[in-house]
């Protein structure tokens, strides 16, 4: 190796030593340990498939000679064909888009931006100091934050930001808590912009993302929703958030990227998000009422807001150049309990969507839209008979599912690793690979359990326990 480094030219030879100190450097002891574990698994797995491939040949010509095995084989490569080519669509629209570039101060729209609050502690003073300090025209701007019912000293340190930042800031304490859902809508109807964007109050921003999460709303008239940019606060704390930073940059960047080219980003983030007022209050309540199963929501504000304002025949677009930088779970259990949330709430709003997205809804192509439905769709109807299929493939063979499932991770996970590299930094970027171990083995059960409990309520990670 010293050998090979000791040709290269300087310059790159400064950049090669660079990455790798950097990764030494910014891994802990137990870091290294998960990172090597990986690539030891996935090599290991790449062997020995090279070795059971007699093996899982028999194990395909076993199943294609019974007829529930062709159906589902079939059924398997139909859908593997499907994802192929879908992926290949949204790599395309993904090269075509490009975020749209800030209009002037003369052109900014009047913006309210709410901060919904609940057991928060100190992070909300440093979301609403990060939000002060925006370069967006002040007497265009709104800002407004509001306690959920906290029980910690969330009030306290909103109260603290109020005396700093003085009329710049308005604050609001509910009775009691009453959810995320019914802060925001207290938010929406003291707001008076004619854009209301949304920040989470674990998040901070750039100072020029609000200028440029709103100028979509200044440039297109048929904008009804914009989605901003989300990147991991705490990735310098544990495993999972610099997992979670590299699977957010593929969700945002690059999915949303290909969404919104379509005009058809599915959801706008909690975390950061801004809405045309009009589309606001012409759904504003049926989203405050909403129910499923006879039940209110309490879950997925994010994603009905969004379904709502597509089904009115809005766009809704993303913008990669407005970023917001949000804390997440760091611990097993914490994520679990996020996933589940999203995951009922994409069972929820799928149903909804599937009530309007093949008709008329709006002027324009819809194909985009629908195939986004479809491929949505398709994780959820087929969650039950993989999870079949592979626990019976776990039964029957389990070096041949071990190995194979693993050497499967190793050739899909490069792209995002890849991808990340390019857009931000390589030793960050190998990170997708334990992260997909992660979600294949310890996150399986996540969507197929959603679907069981879909008409559950319940936050799940907004206790005090969680926060600390």
């Amino acid at each position: 190796m010293k050998t090979e480094i000791s040709t290269l030219p300087n310059s790159k030879k400064n950049v090669y030593i660079t990455r790798w100190k950097s990764i030494i450097e910014g891994a802990n002891p137990w870091g290294i340990f998960v990172m090597g574990s990986t690539f030891v698994l996935m090599i290991g797995a790449v062997y020995l498939a090279y070795i059971l491939q007699n093996d899982f040949t028999q194990f395909n010509l076993d199943r294609s000679n019974t007829t529930i095995g062709s159906f589902f084989m079939n059924l398997a490569l139909g859908l593997f064909a499907f994802k192929a080519l879908f992926f290949v669509f949204v790599t395309y629209k993904y090269f075509r888009y490009k975020a749209i570039p800030s209009v002037s101060d003369e052109k900014l729209p009047t913006c309210t931006v709410i901060v919904p609050a609940y057991n928060e502690g100190k992070q909300v003073y440093d979301t609403l100091m990060s939000l002060a300090k925006s370069d967006f025209p002040k007497e265009k701007l709104q800002l407004l934050s509001i306690d959920d019912g906290s029980q910690d000293d969330t009030w306290h340190w909103m109260k603290e930001a109020k005396k700093v930042l003085g009329d710049a800031v308005t604050i609001f304490q509910q009775p009691k808590n009453m959810g995320k859902r019914h802060a925001l809508y207290r938010g929406f109807n003291e707001g008076t912009g004619a854009v209301f964007v949304t920040v989470d109050s674990d998040s901070i921003v750039r100072p020029d993302t609000l200028r440029n999460l709103v100028t979509p709303f200044v440039t297109n008239e048929k904008c009804g929703a914009v989605a901003g940019n989300i990147r991991v606060l705490n990735n310098k704390k544990a495993l999972l958030p610099k997992m979670l930073d590299v699977s957010f940059v593929m969700s945002f960047e690059f999915v949303r990227s290909a969404e919104s080219t379509l005009n058809s980003v599915l959801c706008t983030p909690g975390a950061l998000a801004a809405y045309r007022r009009t589309a606001v209050f012409d759904c504003l309540d049926e989203w405050i009422n909403q129910t499923f199963m006879g039940q209110p929501s309490d879950i997925g504000e994010d994603r009905a807001m969004t379904n709502m304002i597509l089904k009115q025949g809005f766009h809704v677009l993303f913008q990669r150049n407005a970023y917001a930088y949000t804390n997440v779970p760091e611990k097993y259990r914490g994520l679990y309990k996020m996933f589940i949330r999203w995951g009922r709430s994409n069972v929820r709003e799928n149903i909804q969507m599937s009530k309007y997205v093949f008709k008329n809804f709006r002027e324009g192509s819809k194909l985009g839209a629908r195939l986004l439905f479809v491929s949505q769709s398709l994780k959820i109807i087929m969650s039950y008979p993989f999870l079949l299929f592979m626990l019976f493939f776990i039964v029957m063979h389990p070096l041949l599912f071990l190995s194979s499932t693993l050497a499967s991770i190793l050739i899909l996970s490069t792209f995002p690793v890849l991808f990340y590299a390019k857009r931000y930094n390589f030793s960050e970027s190998v990170w997708a690979y334990s992260y997909s171990i992660l979600y294949t083995f310890g996150l399986f059960w996540i969507t197929p359990y959603a679907i069981a409990t879909a008409n559950r309520r319940g936050w799940l990670t907004r206790g005090l326990s969680e926060k600390k």
